[in-house]
C-alpha cells in the first residue's frame, strides 16, 4: 500500500466510526475524519489517535444529509491527503417509535441521514474513482435491521433495507469500473445509539433502564455485546485486497443473532 491510500469515514468522531477510522489507519490508510461541526472536538481527538499510529489525518465538518457536504469531504481527501481510495458511509441515526406514531418530519430526517447520505456518498466516491481510474471501494453501514425488520424500529429498519438495496444496485452499475460496493450489518453495539434505543424502549415497555439492552445481549450467541472494533474488522476486510472479488454484499457482524 502506498502512502497515498486514503479512506474517508463519515461519522468518525465517535463510536463505530472512530473504530473504523482507527482500524483503517492501522491498516496503512491516511484518514479523512468526517463528522458534524459540533463533533469537532471529539474528531480532533480521533485525528490525534490516527497520527499517533503514524498516519496522516484531517477533520472535515460535514452534514451527510447534504450532498454538497459529502462532495466537499471527498474533495478535501484529494486536496489535503493527495488521494481517495475508500469511502465508508458510516454516519447514521436510530429512531425508536411504533410505526403508527412516526411523524412525517421523523421519517424524512432518518431517510435523509441514513439513506440519502449513502446515495450521495456512492455518487461522490464513484465520480472521483472513475475520473482518476481508481478501482475504489464503497462501504456503507447497513444493520441486522437490513435483513429483518424489528418492531418499534420501523423507520430505522426501512432505512437500512434501503441501504441494502442501494448496495446491490450500485455494485452492479459500478462493476464495469472495477469499483466494489458492500455494506456491513452490525447487531447490538455498545455505543451511544444503543443507549438511546434502550432508553426509548424503556419509555414504551416500562422496563428499567438497561434491562432491554441486557435482554437483547442475552440473545447473542457469542455471549457478549459487540464493540466498534468488531465492526471495524469487517470494514477492514472490505477495504483490503482480500475482498477484491466481493461486491454487492451485506455482511452481518452480529455475534450470531441472524443467519442470512
Amino acid at each position: 500500500m502506498t502512502d497515498t491510500q486514503v479512506a474517508l469515514v463519515t461519522g468518525a468522531g465517535q463510536g463505530i466510526g472512530r473504530g473504523i477510522a482507527l482500524k483503517l489507519a492501522a491498516d496503512g490508510y491516511d484518514i479523512v475524519v468526517a463528522d458534524l461541526d459540533f463533533q469537532a472536538e471529539k474528531a480532533a481527538g480521533v485525528v490525534a489517535e490516527i497520527e499517533a499510529l503514524g498516519r496522516r489525518a484531517v477533520f472535515v465538518a460535514a452534514d451527510v444529509s447534504k450532498k454538497a457536504d459529502v462532495e466537499a469531504a471527498v474533495a478535501t481527501a484529494l486536496e489535503k491527503l493527495g488521494g481517495f481510495d475508500v469511502i465508508v458511509n458510516n454516519a447514521g441515526i436510530a429512531q425508536v417509535k411504533p410505526i403508527l406514531e412516526v411523524t412525517e418530519e421523523e421519517l424524512n430526517k432518518i431517510f435523509q441521514i441514513n439513506v440519502n447520505s449513502v446515495v450521495y456518498g456512492i455518487q461522490a466516491a464513484a465520480k472521483s474513482f472513475i475520473e482518476r481510474g481508481v478501482k475504489g471501494r464503497i462501504i456503507s453501514a447497513a444493520s441486522i435491521a437490513a435483513i429483518k425488520g424489528f418492531p418499534i424500529l420501523g423507520a430505522y429498519s426501512a432505512s437500512k433495507f434501503a441501504v441494502r438495496g442501494l448496495t446491490q444496485v450500485a455494485a452492479q452499475e459500478l462493476a464495469t469500473h472495477g469499483i466494489t460496493v458492500n455494506a456491513y450489518g452490525p447487531g447490538i453495539v455498545g455505543t451511544g445509539m444503543w443507549e438511546l434505543i434502550d432508553s426509548e424502549l424503556s419509555k414504551i415497555n416500562g422496563k428499567p433502564l438497561g434491562q432491554n439492552l441486557k435482554e437483547n445481549v442475552e440473545s447473542i450467541q457469542l455471549g457478549r455485546i459487540e464493540t466498534p472494533e468488531d465492526v471495524a474488522g469487517v470494514v477492514s476486510f472490505f477495504a483490503s485486497p482480500n475482498a477484491g472479488y466481493v461486491t454487492g454484499q451485506v455482511l452481518l457482524v452480529d455475534g450470531g443473532m441472524l443467519y442470512n
